[in-house]
């Protein structure tokens, strides 16, 4: 389950990785916190902060990607971390001095937004530089597990600290994990990395990217059933808000299980993730229709604590379609367009909330919230079905194009 920390940089990275991520964690919810506080309890504020932090990646993430290829990622790793840590550093002094303003939580997060547009697939695409092709599935199976973990940590420490301290010294323990990212990037052994050659400075490289991901239905289908995904599990919490509230009638500390159910439900789906070798196909089709069944289960569940049980298995697949799709665009990938492919499939995956969440708020508002998780869930299993059958046709266009260069040209497409 652990193999992949058998390696020294891979340790280092992990280390540090999950000090950053409860950090992360703990900013994310005194960032929420800090914003109601200054707006009295606006929504709307809420809502643009965060849409504020995701805009910069749906809009400039694939030259992020782009970026990737062209420089050596630890080196573009150490200057994001660096940036992160000083953007937290800074809010942290704005509210122990009494000076924050709302603005400046937006400006934080659209800045953050823009570091998160290269720093996401760097990172990404960094991890089989340090385990190689062998170990990658075992380590971006351990990633997702540290991220979960961060994921339940993360909320209840800070809840703990605003209780005793307020939101400005949680913003500096955030700047001072990134600090055991950055060190551990600094103290990595450069002859044991994997490293491939920059990419040079060229023009087209964004459209090759593009075209290169188009052309290859072993890459197009896990990026587009990550896109179906993300569309309906990014706004599954709202839903587990909702259901909670409304349809059980659960109050703060009930909808708080709930909300831990699904992330312990994708924690030990990442776990099992790591002692599988290989990721397949059929493995990902497997868990995205589960996870449409197990939101069409969860959605006419007749009380709460069937409701809950529902949540484990849910996470599980949610966490099991990522770990496996991320680990086939990054195998299939070739190593001088790994970042650009890397900067795809986090658009994909980072657009899906603002697609789906105010679909699923409409549906909540006109029809009820089990009808909008019920919805969901079928419309998930559909989309597998849309994204498999859409890969068949480029496949299918791709032989045709190979077969029509193999009549013109005898012995061209061994060649090629």
């Amino acid at each position: 389950m652990f193999r992949s920390l058998r390696n020294y940089n891979y340790r280092l990275f992990a280390a540090g990785g999950v000090v950053s991520n409860i950090g992360t964690w703990m900013q994310r919810t005194a960032q929420d916190w800090l914003v109601l506080d200054l707006t009295g309890g606006s929504g709307s504020a809420l809502g643009v902060t965060v849409a504020l932090q995701f805009l910069p990646v749906m809009l400039f993430g694939l030259w992020g990607g782009m970026l990737a290829d062209r420089y050596p990622k630890r080196r573009v790793l150490v200057v994001a971390q660096t940036l992160m840590g000083l953007l937290a550093l800074s809010m942290g002094v704005l509210v122990l001095t009494g000076s924050v303003q709302v603005w400046h939580v937006y400006v934080m997060a659209f800045t953050l937004g823009l570091v998160s547009c290269v720093e996401v697939p760097t990172r990404q695409s960094f991890v089989v530089e340090m385990v190689g092709r062998k170990d990658l599935p075992n380590a971006i199976a351990l990633n997702s597990s540290t991220f979960n973990l961060a994921r339940v940590v993360g909320p209840a420490a800070a809840g703990v600290f605003i209780y005793w301290m307020g939101t400005g010294p949680i913003f500096l323990l955030n700047a001072a994990s990134f600090a055991a990212v950055i060190i551990g990037l600094i103290l990595m052994r450069g002859s044991e990395l994997r490293s491939p050659e920059p990419v040079p400075r060229a023009r087209g490289q964004l459209r090759e990217g593009v075209r290169y991901v188009f052309e290859r239905p072993d890459l197009l289908l896990p990026l587009l059933i990550v896109g179906f995904m993300a569309v309906f599990a990014q706004s599954f919490t709202t839903s587990i808000a909702l259901m909670a509230r409304q349809v059980y009638g659960a109050g703060a500390s009930s909808f708080g299980i709930a909300s831990s159910a699904f992330a312990v439900g994708a924690l030990g789906g990442a776990l099992l993730a790591a002692r599988r070798v290989k990721q397949s196909r059929r493995f990902l089709l497997a868990g995205s229709v589960c996870f449409g069944i197990f939101q069409i289960t969860a959605g006419i569940a007749p009380d709460y604590p069937i409701f809950l049980l529902l949540l484990v298995p849910a996470g599980m697949a949610m966490i099991t379609v990522n770990t496996t799709a991320n680990t086939m665009v990054q195998l299939g990938s070739s190593p001088d367009m790994r970042g650009r492919v890397m900067g795809i499939y986090v658009l994909v995956f980072t657009a899906g909330a603002p697609v789906g969440s105010p679909l699923v708020g409409w549906l909540s508002e006109t029809a009820g919230p089990r009808a909008a998780v019920l919805t969901a869930g079928v419309l998930s299993v559909v989309g597998t079905g849309l994204a498999l059958l859409l890969t068949r046709v480029v496949a299918a266009r791709a032989a045709a194009g190979e077969q029509s260069v193999r009549e013109v040209v005898p012995g061209a497409a061994t060649a090629v």
